[in-house]
This record gives C-alpha cells, sequence and structure tokens, in this order.
C-alpha cells in the first residue's frame, strides 16, 4: 500500500491537522516507510510458531499461594459504626 500527498491532506483534513505541501511530502515518506514495514512483517511465515509473552524466553519467580497474616476481620468489624451481615454500612453519598 502506498500513499499519494493527497491521501496524506485527506487523511490530516479528517483529523483536523493543517499540513502544507513540505509536511504533505515529509508525512507521505513517512507513512509508507511504516507501511512497507507491515507488509515485510506480514510476509513473515509465522506457521508453527508458538506465541510468547515475551521477546525474551524469562520466568517469572513464582512463591507459594501461602496466608501470611491473621485474620483481623472480626477485630476491624467491632470497632466500626456499623456492620450487617458481615458487610461495613456506609451513609449514602450520591442521591
Amino acid at each position: 500500500m502506498s500513499l499519494s500527498t493527497d491521501d496524506v491532506k485527506r487523511i490530516a483534513h479528517l483529523a483536523r491537522i493543517r499540513v502544507d505541501e513540505a509536511e504533505a511530502a515529509h508525512y507521505q515518506t513517512q507513512l509508507n516507510g511504516i507501511f512497507r514495514l507491515i507488509e515485510e512483517m506480514q510476509a513473515v511465515d509465522t506457521a508453527g510458531i508458538e506465541p510468547m509473552a515475551h521477546a525474551r524466553d524469562l520466568q517469572q519467580r513464582l512463591r507459594e499461594d501461602a496466608v501470611s497474616e491473621a485474620d483481623r476481620r472480626e477485630a476491624f468489624q467491632a470497632i466500626a459504626p456499623q456492620v450487617e451481615a458481615g458487610l461495613y454500612l456506609v451513609p449514602k453519598v450520591i442521591e
């Protein structure tokens, strides 16, 4: 895909960006370079390649999923102004 300066001007108009002739020619060169790169990337055969989460083959260091603090829910709810069925009751803010 290749853009003309008229295409660049039309895109700029749709985006409400003012560009003059020199800028349009400059943007045309840059955009066509981007489209060439995209075409090169799409031409690569990726069949049979497993997707990766990261460009480098890294592993997350995982820790054991274990409780590290005591359950203090009862203590916190005992000092709350209003509690019902294990939930904190708060005043209505939005009417």
